[in-house]
């Protein structure tokens, strides 16, 4: 049976068709978007003041003066102390953290193209909390922490696909399904700590609520390899998640599998979310805020995974600042602060897709 026309002349391509094969002729279009590169640049230069501040302040700081000769090597051995093996892996692990949960945020995002949609909401971070606190507490030495948290996060986020029946394509009620299996992690995780001993409790407490205490060279190797092999995937899926947000069968009709697309995406960001929860805990609402604070300033309609990764370094490097030196005498983990801006912001989102929903 032939189509609409002449009978056995091959149908004529639609538009989309048209362009998405025009393009494969032209190969790869490279845009630059001006906009997206300054807020960026902004984005790298606030980390960059803020690091200056945060081996400023404090006991044993360093002045911005003193610190390019420490840096040369040419300091006393108390402030190379402080410098290499104090304030250096803090400040990497949360720019790495920052940006691999900013990056994981913006793919789960764009997925379930709802901006509810991160790890953090729909119980993946949690999910990853209790992997780690089954290999470090509760099955000790059979698995390392980051794959236990890897392993949790894959099966929080499959739980989440399988409880919402139509996995991505109800991204609603992925995010009430979320909450179930975040409050199930965090009840498996209550039950890892009642089974250690008191010290162990009171470090994987802190841990639990996303600190950055006490980080070390490794937790920064940790989160540097996990960036350099999941990045240049996750920006390898981006113009594929472009299109998957116009629909599936405007994807498909530009050569894009979305499944499979969807699919890679999930992985990448479960990669990175299990990574960063690894090194410095289940810190709250990175995820959430970066991506959509980083797609308002830069205007842009696509995930935006670099401006996502460059925000989310600001902001974890930010809270950590406030947390060590607010006003109230207290040193909080990062995650507490996180949990009390991003909530306010949590808050806001609900009601303004609520009322998207009763308009």
């Amino acid at each position: 049976m032939t189509g609409p026309g002449t009978a056995g002349a091959p149908a004529a391509p639609t538009a989309p068709a048209r362009a998405g094969a025009a393009a494969g002729r032209r190969g790869p279009v490279v845009r630059v978007n001006r906009r997206a590169v300054l807020v960026c640049a902004v984005a790298l230069l606030a980390v960059l003041v803020l690091a200056v501040v945060t081996v400023w302040l404090g006991e044993l700081g360093i002045s911005p003066a003193e610190l390019p000769a420490v840096l040369a090597g040419q300091g006393s051995r108390a402030q190379e102390w402080v410098l290499w093996s104090n304030r250096a892996p803090r400040l990497g692990v949360a720019v790495g953290a920052g940006a691999a949960f900013g990056v994981a945020g913006s793919v789960f995002q764009s997925v379930t193209r709802n901006p509810l949609g991160s790890p953090d909401v729909i119980g993946l971070g949690s999910g990853a909390a209790a992997g780690a606190a089954a290999a470090t507490l509760v099955w000790p030495g059979v698995l390392p922490g980051p794959v236990g948290a890897l392993l949790g996060a894959g099966l929080a986020v499959g739980a989440v696909l399988l409880g919402a029946g139509r996995g991505v394509r109800a991204p609603l009620r992925m995010v009430v399904v979320g909450i179930a299996v975040g409050a199930m992690s965090l009840a498996f995780v209550q039950l890892a700590l009642a089974r250690a001993t008191a010290e162990e409790a009171q470090t994987v407490a802190a841990w639990l609520n996303g600190s950055l205490l006490s980080r070390r060279a490794e937790h920064v190797a940790t989160i540097g390899i996990a960036l350099a092999v999941l990045l240049p995937c996750a920006l390898a899926l981006t113009r594929r998640l472009q299109l998957v947000e116009m629909g599936d069968d405007a994807a498909t009709a530009l050569g894009v599998d979305p499944g499979r697309t969807r699919g890679l995406a999930i992985a990448v960001g479960v990669a990175l979310t299990a990574a960063a929860v690894s090194v410095c805990g289940p810190v709250s609402f990175i995820a959430l805020t970066a991506p959509q604070i980083a797609r308002r300033l830069t205007r842009s309609t696509g995930p935006g995974m670099v401006a996502a990764a460059c925000t989310g370094a600001a902001l974890l490097v930010a809270a950590d600042l406030l947390a060590q030196h607010a006003p109230w005498g207290v040193q909080y983990p990062v995650g507490v602060l996180t949990a009390l801006l991003g909530g306010s912001y949590l808050a806001y989102l609900l009601v303004r897709e609520w009322r998207k929903g009763t308009a």
